[in-house]
């Protein structure tokens, strides 16, 4: 059965934004590699639009090598989008899903192959109440934001991790790698 990964970039005060890290070579060869081992990457509409960029990096690369590469991998990544507002996607692996997001999730995850990577926040907080995410592979950049959009919003049961990795940048950001505990009961 596959993983639930849900791989997001954060500042050290909460918020998930896509322009407050430091996107070196090393974080986007990091998420190239990553997305490079995905079945498929789950993407809610806003996320997939910023992700559209990409797309022009291909066109017009930066000559950048670790940027141009990420364009690639992102390029090349099936990329499954739940929007009710978009009617269409025109990125050639990307596509609408067809279901809910539970049903969508299940069915993929019954399916052999890689990994499925949530790659939204909002998509993330929906799957976290569901009970459907595996691992959380949080990338913290070393920004207090001061605001934002914080991830874990709207989550209102507390929910147990188990640290099971780290793995640290040479510009400061640090990836912690989480598993979901089961239902834990404790008592004090």
């Amino acid at each position: 059965m596959k993983k639930v990964i849900a791989a997001m970039n954060m500042t050290v005060d909460g918020f998930c934004d896509h322009t407050s890290g430091i996107p070196d070579e090393e974080i986007h060869q990091h998420y190239a590699d990553l997305l490079r081992s995905a079945d498929v990457a789950l993407y809610g509409r806003i996320t997939y639009q910023l992700m559209e960029f990409w797309r022009t990096v291909l066109s017009n690369p930066t000559g950048n090598r670790a940027m141009d590469d990420f364009a690639v991998a992102i390029d090349s990544t099936p990329k499954l989008v739940f929007s009710h507002t978009l009617k269409q996607v025109d990125w050639d692996t990307a596509k609408l899903a067809k279901q809910d997001l539970d049903k969508e999730v299940l069915q993929l995850r019954a399916q052999s192959g890689k990994d499925i990577f949530v790659c939204s926040p909002s998509l993330i907080v929906a799957l976290t109440k569901l009970n459907l995410i595996d691992q959380y592979q949080l990338c913290i950049h070393p920004v207090i934001a001061g605001g934002r959009l914080p991830l874990f919003e709207n989550i209102s049961n507390k929910i147990s991790l188990k640290l099971i990795k780290t793995k640290a940048f040479s510009a400061g950001a640090v990836i912690l790698y989480y598993e979901r505990l089961q239902n834990w009961i404790y008592y004090f």
